[in-house]
């Protein structure tokens, strides 16, 4: 390998600043997935808020992680991440399409205890097993315990990793195909790519590659 002849630029993450670094490593790790998690305070005041630190990481037993990173310009803690150590439950929501501006608009600093469903328009249903409520307009929810709760720092921009374990999950029909599969044609998901911009998994960007067969 000859480096010399590399066109790459090289960055030191711990040499530059978390808004430089933030920009960047979200911009390449992209598109990311979005939890658009429901959660509620000791009072009963329900919370809403996206997440696009999130994934699925395994499946035995089911458990989803997402992560309400302490705020980068002030080291606030966001109220989801204070509601689930209250409560360690939580819905999360998948994100369409036609749940995009709604779903940004939630992601306002709103004061705590301010229930963003009735800012945003979302509908609320009750869960079955967990306090929190489901959106009633995402194709998929996930009802969750929260297992544990993994700080990995105590600065501004550092995260909070929230791992659930899924209980029920409520599947809208018209996003499934045939085989009762999820047909992702259907249920026209989003992803955050870097700064302000999304993408949608719609038409000619989804497409098929066979695994191999050994």
């Amino acid at each position: 390998m000859e480096k010399e002849n590399e066109d790459f630029l090289h960055f030191d993450p711990k040499g530059m600043s978390i808004p430089k670094l933030q920009g960047l490593v979200q911009g390449a790790v992209a598109p990311r997935p979005i939890a658009f998690a429901s959660t509620i305070d000791l009072m009963g005041r329900p919370n809403l808020s996206p997440f696009s630190f999130f994934n699925v990481f395994g499946m035995n037993p089911p458990l989803l992680i997402f992560s309400p990173s302490r705020r980068g310009h002030d080291n606030t803690l966001k109220d989801t991440y204070l509601n689930v150590k209250e409560v360690a439950e939580v819905v999360i929501n998948v994100v369409s399409y036609n749940m995009v501006q709604q779903v940004s608009d939630s992601s306002a600093n709103f004061p705590r205890g301010v229930n963003e469903f009735e800012k945003t328009g979302f509908g609320m249903l009750p869960s079955d097993l967990v306090k929190p409520f489901r959106v009633k307009e995402s194709p998929v929810q996930f009802e969750c315990k929260v297992i544990q709760v993994i700080e990995t720092g105590s600065q501004g921009s550092a995260g909070n990793l929230v791992i659930c374990e899924i209980l029920r999950m409520h599947i809208d029909p018209a996003i499934l195909d045939g085989n009762g599969r999820i047909d992702p044609y259907k249920i026209d998901l989003v992803g955050r790519m870097g700064r302000d911009y999304y993408v949608r998994a719609s038409g000619p960007a989804i497409f098929e590659v066979p695994k191999p067969e050994n």
